[in-house]
């Protein structure tokens, strides 16, 4: 395996890594993924557990699952998530969504009322973001909340990775919705549950929604120190 340098130093990745939602077509050379994902494996897990599940999807057989997604998101089949998820914020969490989409849709020309525009933003996720890559993030479906906590921990070091080798990346929660057709893509079966996708690749500096940008919360208002 050729060792490719990491450009951005890990607390420039931390601070400059963004959700990116269109890309150039061009794949990520093959080196590179398997330097990017080597290193992600040394997340830390409960126990050294390891219990992250990584499928990665390119070329034909990202192609297919991304039309597949689209046909039953056209047919208006309903979704069935392995795992339960909390789709109703409310409160400051549920004003914190309601910013992080206003300032989507600004940049992407999209009215608060123009329903079609909204319904074409959805689609986009399906669309993989036209990503020449996708990466489904899973666990066995035996385990909980706990467990997919480890989950979470490796797709940040995943996507800072990423970041450091100048490729960018998108979490999509939406890749959930139809886990029947990841298993089927990558000949699982059903003890495998999937969590999340990684969209990911080189972003497309013209496509409107990647000049998106949001804000943190100041530090107060999230963290507590004493003594």
């Amino acid at each position: 395996m050729v060792i490719t340098k990491p450009s951005v130093p890990v607390i420039d990745a931390i601070t400059s890594r963004r959700s990116v939602r269109g890309y150039l077509p061009d794949p990520v050379p093959a080196g590179t993924l398997e330097q990017v994902f080597e290193i992600a494996q040394q997340a830390p897990s409960n126990c050294n557990t390891q219990p992250w599940k990584v499928y990665v999807a390119s070329g034909e057989v990202k192609d297919r699952l991304r039309d597949q997604f689209l046909e039953r998101l056209d047919q208006g089949v309903a979704g069935q998530p392995d795992f339960s998820y909390v789709s109703t914020f409310e409160g400051e969490y549920r004003q914190r969504q309601v910013d992080c989409a206003v300032a989507l849709y600004n940049e992407m020309g999209i009215a608060r009322n123009d329903k079609p525009g909204r319904l074409r933003a959805v689609r986009r996720n399906f669309e993989l973001f036209d990503a020449p890559h996708i990466a489904f993030l899973g666990m066995d479906r035996n385990f909980g909340a706990t467990i997919s906590l480890d989950v979470g921990i490796y797709a940040q070091t995943l996507m800072l990775t990423m970041h450091a080798f100048g490729i960018s990346s998108c979490a999509m929660g939406s890749m959930r919705t139809y886990p029947d057709l990841v298993r089927e893509a990558f000949g699982l079966d059903d003890s495998t549950g999937i969590l999340l996708g990684i969209s990911f690749g080189y972003e497309d500096p013209d496509v409107d929604a990647n000049r998106t940008r949001t804000v943190r919360e100041p530090l107060a208002n999230s963290v507590v120190f004493r003594g």
